[in-house]
């Protein structure tokens, strides 16, 4: 790795929004996954993005939990700021907002409510970008409706605006166009993968900064990418192998992961329940079922010793 600007590696796991009995967000239960993320060694944290369920908080709710994670993490982790809004106008009153209640990094997605044309995203994201010019940004893409921004649109977008630092991509079949974009920028770029880290043993060899997985599994999954970059690939394939199901498993539906998301969490003694905001996946007892089996093989894994995994505290946990 070359670029000693960029300063996120390793695992960046996305902070769930906890919900009370009323659905109204419970900062209690936020500040203890913050201090649940700093247990487990990871050096920087994102919210409110997808799997925070960030598309049904208001835009006061979703500054909300940012100043909770910025004061509860007191600069012993980066505080990423997702800032996510069709709007411009609105998404940079957003990002404004959040660096100054101190997040360190901004990170954007890409509007893909309907197609538009690159030259379209451009003026977006170029916008803004230089209304925050200080602050370094994280751009994410994900398309369920065709690829990702083009390795050409990365190449003048980072040319143009210093502080584009990270970009986070989300699709399949990705490790050539990630290898694309490290030589087009020089490897100016961190490039993070998604989608639960479902992708990472591949990608790590190419050189990725780290992903961007759910906060429950955030921990194994550094152990994972920290095997991986030192060479140690039977340890880390015998480790993702058995952390895989449940990720899979969870990432068939957002509203069925933030269910198992927030199940492992109350089962690793960090959450007291596993409310999301409706309109929410109701699981039928099929799935709870085997939710529970994939979450209890997550707690074994913690608990093997020859994984060097936090151990789940006995008192703590539920299951």
């Amino acid at each position: 790795m070359t670029n000693t600007d960029n300063e996120l590696f390793g695992v960046v796991p996305i902070i769930p929004t906890p919900f009370t009995d009323n659905e109204e967000i419970d900062e209690d239960a936020l500040r203890s996954l913050i201090d649940f993320a700093i247990d487990g060694g990871i050096k920087a944290v994102c919210l409110p993005a997808y799997a925070s369920e960030f598309y049904k908080l208001t835009d006061d709710e979703k500054l909300q939990v940012v100043r909770v994670a910025v004061e509860r993490a007191a600069g012993r982790v980066k505080i990423v700021a997702q800032s996510n809004h069709p709007s411009l106008k609105v998404a940079i009153k957003l990002a404004q907002a959040n660096v100054q209640a101190g997040a360190d990094v901004i990170s954007l997605a890409v509007p893909r409510i309907f197609s538009l044309p690159e030259n379209s995203l451009k003026a977006y994201l170029s916008e803004f970008l230089q209304s925050i010019p200080n602050t370094p940004v994280l751009i994410q893409d994900f398309n369920p409706g065709g690829s990702s921004i083009s390795v050409g649109f990365i190449k003048e977008l980072m040319d143009e605006n210093p502080n584009f630092k990270y970009l986070k991509l989300e699709e399949p079949l990705c490790a050539p166009k990630f290898a694309q974009i490290i030589q087009a920028t020089n490897d100016k770029i961190g490039l993070f993968e998604g989608w639960g880290g479902l992708y990472m043993l591949e990608l790590v060899p190419i050189g990725i900064r780290g992903v961007m997985p759910g906060l429950a599994v955030a921990d194994i999954l550094q152990k994972i990418f920290t095997l991986r970059s030192s060479g140690e690939d039977t340890k880390a394939f015998e480790l993702f192998e058995r952390v895989m199901p449940q990720i899979f498993f969870s990432l068939q539906n957002m509203e069925l992961f933030h269910y198992a998301e927030k199940e492992l969490l109350i089962a690793r003694g960090v959450l007291s329940n596993s409310i999301a905001r409706k309109a929410a996946y109701i699981p039928d007892p099929s799935s709870i079922s085997y939710i529970r089996e994939l979450n209890q093989r997550i707690l074994d894994i913690v608990n093997d010793e020859k994984f060097a995994i936090r151990p789940v505290p006995v008192e703590n946990s539920l299951y």
